[in-house]
């Protein structure tokens, strides 16, 4: 039941922090602009199909034949500030197409964003809710989870002493060794108050790192690639470190133990350098986990773009220029996503085994020195 309403609170942090939520107003459409927004470049666009396939959209993408794009269209829900809620299908703000006053920008700063025009001609972000591809992927990395926990909890009550099969023995084994060496090391007999929160970290972040390797509709969603995402995973590990943290943490931080002109008032410079190392921890984690998932999705994407890029350069020799370049490029993203595959585990091993560390150091109590008795000859 702990492991479970961790879960849930996790979840309902990350799904606030994925959606689009809302902006400020921006300077009215203009016509310069909006010719700009109507043109399409001509050939292969690297930026678009990089960051296309990397970022957050109203639709999931799935493929596209003659010409056609094929995409699941998914459920937008936003709050206008003049005329309330509405909800509806991404299909109809379709190729740029308004629907209530609503749309879909091509350019500009909210570009790829769902905006309306105010009573005072302005582009503005109405209060955005929407089922996105990211959180159309966490919803769905949280019910696989639940299901596959639910049910190992449900055939251990029917039968706790009975022989578990293949996929509980593989999921014991897994939780058994996180237990025995990461949790229980770097906390010790305050391991139990904190494992809930730590395996759920590292199976919700295993699981969305393998599902973001798989380019397949309902997977893809780059979401641990996302830095709303990982910033929410930190920020939880953060106030958990210090909302527990004990007495002798805090002590540590506001009142250390070095010469006292380093931490008066007047020269507050140890305080200062505490403080900040507590800030240090989380943002480390953030950035480590979003660079290691985004870069290999990037590289992955950059040398498929290769491909059409050289076939684009020597329009003369394209056939054989793109032939050649293919099985390179193929070749080096077997290899890339090989390596992905290896940096899923890795990510959430070390999100989960920093996690425990910054906690556990943050449990250690004041001890008093026992005095050693001085042997007399």
């Amino acid at each position: 039941m702990n492991c479970l309403k961790t879960f849930l609170t996790l979840v309902s942090a990350t799904l606030l922090m994925t959606t689009p939520l809302y902006a400020e107003p921006s300077e009215a459409i203009s016509e310069a602009e909006t010719a700009e927004a109507s043109e399409t470049a001509e050939g292969f666009n690297a930026a678009e199909f990089l960051f296309g396939h990397v970022g957050d959209a109203y639709e999931y993408h799935i493929t596209e034949i003659n010409g056609k794009p094929i995409a699941v269209p998914l459920l937008v829900i936003v709050r206008s500030a003049e005329r309330g809620w509405f909800a509806f299908s991404s299909a109809k703000l379709e190729h740029g197409h308004e629907y209530k006053g609503f749309f879909i920008p091509t350019s500009g700063d909210y570009k790829g964003k769902v905006v309306e025009l105010n009573a005072a001609g302005q582009r503005v972000r109405p209060f955005d809710m929407s089922i996105t591809k990211n959180v159309f992927g966490l919803l769905l990395s949280c019910a696989i989870l639940l299901t596959i926990f639910l049910l190992m909890a449900r055939a251990y009550k029917k039968n706790p002493l009975g022989v578990p099969n293949k996929g509980q023995s593989m999921m014991e084994a897994v939780i058994i060794y996180l237990q025995d060496d990461i949790i229980r090391p770097a906390l010790g007999d305050k391991s139990a108050k904190f494992s809930p929160y730590l395996l759920t970290v590292f199976f919700f972040i295993l699981l969305n790192n393998l599902m973001g390797l798989v380019p397949i509709f309902p997977f893809g969603a780059n979401l641990t690639g996302n830095l709303a995402v990982t910033m929410v995973l930190a920020l939880f590990t953060y106030f958990i470190t210090n909302i527990f943290g004990t007495k002798t943490y805090w002590k540590d931080i506001f009142w250390p133990d070095v010469p006292v002109f380093l931490k008066t008032p007047v020269l507050p410079l140890m305080q200062i350098i505490e403080f900040i190392s507590t800030l240090t921890k989380p943002i480390a984690l953030m950035i480590r986990l979003f660079a290691n998932i985004f870069a290999g999705h990037i590289i992955i994407m950059v040398l498929i773009s290769l491909i059409f890029i050289f076939s684009a350069a020597f329009p003369a020799v394209s056939t054989q220029v793109g032939s050649g370049t293919a099985v390179l490029s193929v070749a080096f993203s077997v290899f890339m996503y090989c390596l992905e595959f290896l940096v899923a585990f890795i990510q959430a091993y070390v999100f989960t085994i920093l996690s425990a560390i910054f906690i556990g150091l943050a449990q250690h109590e004041e001890h008093e020195h026992e005095e050693v008795p001085v042997k007399t000859e």
